[in-house]
């Protein structure tokens, strides 16, 4: 039932109506409101009304500006504000439910709640049981080098009026031990920079903003940019290999043009085929830990012949030895691309049966 004198529930409202004062409304096309959202704020509105009622200083956090955290908390003592705040991200619903407690899933914000300057403290409400539950995100984190996924809540962990002196106690002097008392000389002060240390803005770690969608962007992808690096240090051979062959490519195009009738680019093309499949054969094969040995002795033999030939016989004017060179350009990859499909091919399927032979 919407208040007197206010908006229709957008839920609720798809035609005209009126409100119980008698005033008239027009309905139409209206959004609704998520199904989940009653869940969401249940947790949100306890752990206020729990804060409040304590004298705590609540300052909740809008959506647009949500990321990881619900609000962020100044705790109070004696009537006045201490120097301790805290940012809780709060969790509702079944679905955090554990056999032994509850759990809060860590998602993205990992390095955001390792890292903050003010304690991030997670909070699970139990809708059926009325009651809090909470965990110091921050505390836990730190002790991980990887994501958990989930930060365990213990069932003990009670968050209501008996507990909340020693819980402002054991957050406070976990802030103080870890440094992280503000102090300002306003509320609007404190809180923005409660708002700075949870983003990890200050004059030491501020984010500089040209590169600053780079390093989410590497922390998300850390472990893929790990490999990715170390592939491209093991390519480095490949690459210088690419270079020598762009380089060759005219150079091969004059030699064969010069040696005999053949044409050119798919003799070039054929056999830098056949070069770039070994090389991309012993890449893998060192990838995978194993060294190549026969397959690279191959490689180096026929890479050192066919890319020294244009520089000893640039013209391709050397009669019956540029020939045979190309003759042999045509022979080699022809019969060299099916020895090493038909070798790896079998190689791996053997692997593969002595690993089902072994699972068996």
């Amino acid at each position: 039932m919407p208040a007197v004198g206010g908006p229709p529930d957008p839920a609720v409202v798809v035609g005209d109506g009126q409100y119980p004062d008698g005033c008239l409304f027009r309905g139409g096309t209206v959004s609704t409101v998520r199904s989940s959202r009653r869940i969401e704020r249940a947790g949100v509105n306890a752990l206020r009304t729990l804060l409040e009622d304590h004298d705590h200083i609540v300052q909740e956090i809008d959506g647009g500006n949500d990321h990881g955290e619900d609000m962020i908390i100044n705790f109070t003592r004696g009537g006045k504000r201490t120097g301790y705040w805290i940012a809780v991200q709060v969790k509702s619903g079944k679905k955090y439910k554990r056999a032994n407690g509850y759990a809060i899933p860590v998602e993205d914000h990992f390095e955001d709640w390792r890292q903050s300057r003010i304690p991030i403290v997670g909070v699970v409400y139990d809708m059926k049981k009325k009651e809090l539950f909470w965990v110091n995100l921050t505390e836990r984190l730190r002790t991980s080098e990887e994501s958990p996924g989930w930060v365990q809540v213990p069932n003990s962990a009670r968050l209501n009026t008996e507990s909340m002196h020693d819980f402002c106690r054991e957050i406070s002097t976990y802030a103080g031990d870890a440094r992280m008392r503000i102090r300002s000389e306003s509320e609007e002060e404190a809180f923005a920079e409660a708002v700075r240390a949870r983003q990890g803005l200050d004059p030491e770690t501020a984010p500089n903003p040209l590169y600053e969608g780079f390093a989410d962007f590497a922390l998300r992808y850390e472990d893929r940019i790990r490999v990715i690096a170390k592939d491209w240090l093991r390519s480095i051979p490949l690459q210088i290999l690419a270079l020598i062959m762009i380089w060759e490519w005219p150079r091969q195009i004059r030699f064969v043009e010069g040696s005999s009738d053949v044409y050119p680019i798919p003799w070039v093309i054929s056999l830098y085929s056949f070069i770039a499949l070994m090389a991309l054969t012993v890449f893998f094969e060192f990838r995978a830990g194993r060294v190549p040995r026969e397959t690279g002795q191959w490689l180096s033999l026929i890479v050192s012949n066919f890319l020294w030939i244009p520089i000893m016989d640039p013209d391709g004017d050397r009669g019956w030895w540029g020939t045979t060179w190309i003759i042999a350009g045509i022979i080699v990859p022809s019969i060299g691309v099916k020895f090493l499909f038909i070798s790896f091919v079998r190689f791996a399927r053997d692997r593969k049966k002595k690993l089902i032979e072994a699972e068996a």
